[in-house]
């Protein structure tokens, strides 16, 4: 029985613990402080206070270690830990603090404007007599800065609305930091108004955006806490803010229209960034009116501005992004005494508490991504695209009731003999990275092709850590606009035009491997669509060879073809597109593998470095190379062959086994070219013509009885191996 009783009543114990650990972020910051002050003596805590400012923190551990605050070095303090206090002749704080009733308590505290005006305002008695209260007490500096006009109607008129602001500062009972959870209303003293709590993971703890400076110093008859502001009363909701605020009409009209306003007067703890009208006239006449002319854009605008969680000022002590209602992030920090959103110091006023919430005013217009015209996307690392783009005219072809996708190479693709490139030139390279359709990341997968307004289309290959789109890869920050999306490459896009043979034959370099691949009968194959990887070995790879030495290598088909399909893969494999520092492993069509792997942004195949890699063909991709390859566990059976290659490859040793032989490789791994006729039904004419044409076809197969014709279409989709 006391087992089951156990068991029932564990769960309810570990809920209580992990409610009252989410609420008392306070006190753990409270207890590292100690922790960091422990050399100064017992019941020392560690501060950091802002140069140049009174404000001082508990700190977290990654202001602590940075030593700043927003943005601002930080000096080390060390003070007593609240409820104790120093002795003369002993280091630390090993004595108790006196214990009081509120009244005294806020002597003890230092809060002594707020005990005076206790005083003459006739609270004294109250909170010096019987019950459990907790008063969150306005530091001496914060009655400091207080309007003058507000300050001079208080104390004028001590007796009722100074007492009436007292008395909203109080709960009529006792609450520690620990029961001050985030989220929480509470009911002060005065004419029911409420309090708004905000408990933050990084310590601080806000009553209306007020934080407290100095938590629960305990009295007979209640706490104190030190406020660094005086509280005023909260009224109404952040919509009726809105509604009235003469500043905010432009803001106002599509947060109407858009429906946003009615959730800004219902229940929540929102925050909100609201553009002034001033920021409003900032932006481009153009812009502002599209924007305002969609009603999709214009709510994604509003919604951009609102957060769903409450963040006072006083509790954003570094850098951290939160999501908006529009979906897309902001970060929220601080530069000092100013807030910033998304690095840029903008807001003009802050801490507007209302009861649902809390507004800053803002000089700038927040356009999120998702209201902008896909040619807006281009960031500051793509100015030079964006930028061509809008000059040589297409800008105005991207319509805003259209869809595309931009390809958009960074600023360093671009050099200066691209940049001196004729025009119309230039216009067709940039029309090679528009498509005609919006095709978002998640989208794009192996084997796809892309249209691009200039007609071409683009080949999409995806590996395990890339995408690439032709000879170039996108690094990360692809965007969602209005009306399109913005994918980011590191160079200019060349879609192939020619096949890997014309490659081969237009390209001096690469004569002696040409004259090998027609040897062995293989032209056909680079000729024909596929989808391959070839390493061409330059001339230079065949230094030493003579023509003696060539004759016997093609009098040896075998030899021959196995040497030359080691450097042919099945698969279109990009240099960028592999894992840098990672050894991929790639089989090649000669059956032995060849070891792949990019370092310092070059391509290594079996450790040798790649002259230059990612040669676009139609029907696959070439990367340049000095030297011949030779599969290092493949035996020579052959003095003369032997003899040969040790001439070409002295990079590996090549193993000599008498009288083996290299196996045959059928021209079975690819699938030539079907040729069609058409024929229309009917006709003893059309009877003959068919005749004729299966008489002129017959040799032909005949000639080729290994060769096997596929129909069908197939996709092929490249994978790549990893070791």
């Amino acid at each position: 029985m006391k087992i089951f009783l156990l068991f029932t009543f564990l769960p309810f114990l570990l809920s209580s613990f992990k409610q009252a650990a989410a609420s008392a972020h306070y006190d753990k910051i409270l207890t590292h402080s100690r922790i960091r002050a422990r050399d100064q003596g017992p019941n020392v805590c560690a501060l950091q206070q802002v140069m140049g400012t009174k404000k001082k923190y508990f700190s977290t551990c990654r202001n602590w270690y940075q030593q700043s605050i927003c943005g601002k070095k930080a000096t080390v303090l060390y003070e007593c830990c609240p409820g104790y206090m120093k002795m003369d002749g002993t280091r630390g704080c090993p004595a108790v603090a006196p214990i009081d009733h509120v009244y005294g308590t806020l002597g003890i505290v230092g809060a002594t404007t707020t005990q005076r005006y206790s005083d003459i305002s006739k609270l004294r008695e109250e909170i010096e007599g019987r019950g459990s209260f907790t008063f969150f007490a306005p530091s001496n500096e914060a009655w400091d800065q207080l309007d003058s006009e507000t300050h001079r109607n208080l104390v004028d008129n001590v007796n009722i609305e100074l007492y009436n602001s007292l008395h909203h500062h109080m709960l009529n009972k006792r609450m520690l930091t620990k029961d001050l959870k985030n989220g929480m209303t509470l009911v002060s003293m005065y004419n029911g108004q409420k309090l708004f709590i905000n408990h933050y993971p990084n310590g601080v703890v806000t009553v209306n955006c007020a934080r407290i400076i100095h938590g629960n110093q305990i009295a007979t008859n209640g706490v104190v806490h030190v406020i660094d502001r005086v509280l005023t009363s909260v009224a109404n909701t952040i919509q009726d803010f809105i509604e009235f605020e003469d500043e905010l009409s432009s803001f106002r009209a599509p947060a109407i229209t858009s429906g946003v306003m009615d959730i800004l007067g219902r229940p929540g703890h929102y925050t909100i960034f609201a553009p002034t009208n001033e920021a409003f006239e900032k932006l481009p006449r153009g812009v502002l009116e599209r924007i305002m002319g969609d009603t999709v854009a214009s709510e994604a605008l509003v919604k951009f501005h609102i957060l769903n969680t409450l963040q006072c000022s006083e509790a954003i002590t570094g850098g951290a992004v939160y999501e908006t209602l529009e979906g897309n992030t902001v970060e929220v920090g601080c530069d000092g005494e100013s807030l910033t959103v998304n690095g840029v110091k903008m807001v003009k006023r802050k801490d507007i508490v209302r009861s649902n919430g809390v507004i800053h005013l803002i000089d700038q217009v927040l356009i999120p991504d998702s209201a902008k015209q896909v040619i807006e996307l281009g960031g500051a690392q793509q100015t030079t695209f964006t930028e061509l783009v809008a000059q040589l005219g297409l800008a105005s072809s991207l319509r805003p009731e259209g869809q595309y996708t931009l390809l958009a190479p960074l600023n360093g693709a671009f050099s200066d003999d691209t940049l001196g490139l004729d025009q119309r030139l230039l216009k067709r390279i940039l029309q090679n990275h528009i498509i005609k359709v919006k095709v978002g990341l998640n989208e794009l997968y192996n084997g796809q092709e892309l249209e691009t307004i200039g007609g071409k289309l683009l080949r999409v290959f995806v590996y395990r850590t890339a995408v690439c789109i032709e000879n170039s890869c996108m690094v990360r920050g692809s965007k969602e606009g209005r009306n399109g999306f913005i994918h980011i490459f590191r160079q200019i896009i060349n879609p192939a035009e020619k096949t890997l043979h014309e490659m081969l034959r237009n390209d001096k370099r690469f004569s002696i491997f040409l004259s090998l691949v027609k040897a062995a009968d293989l032209d056909d194959v680079l000729s024909r669509p596929g989808q391959w990887t070839l390493f061409v070995p330059t001339n230079d790879a065949f230094k030493g060879l003579t023509d003696d030495d060539k004759d016997v290598l093609i009098r040896d088909k075998n030899a021959l073809r196995n040497i030359l399909l080691y450097h042919l893969t099945q698969g279109v494999f990009i240099g960028s597109g592999f894992e840098p520092g990672v050894t991929n492993i790639l089989k090649t069509i000669q059956g032995g593998k060849l070891y792949l792997k990019t370092v310092n942004d070059t391509l290594l195949v079996n450790e040798l470095k790649s002259r230059e890699s990612d040669l676009m063909a139609t029907n696959g991709v070439i990367h340049v190379i000095d030297k011949l390859l030779y599969p290092a566990e493949l035996p020579v059976g052959n003095d003369q062959l032997l003899t040969i290659l040790k001439k070409l490859i002295k990079y590996i040793q090549i193993k000599f086994v008498r009288d083996s032989t290299f196996k045959e490789i059928p021209l079975t791994f690819y699938r030539p070219e079907i040729k069609y006729t058409r024929i229309t039904a009917g006709g003893a004419d059309n009877e003959e013509k068919l005749k004729k044409i299966l008489e002129e076809e017959a040799p032909a197969r005949k000639a080729q009885p290994t060769r096997r014709a596929q129909g069908g279409g197939a996709r092929r989709r490249t994978r790549l191996a990893h070791s």
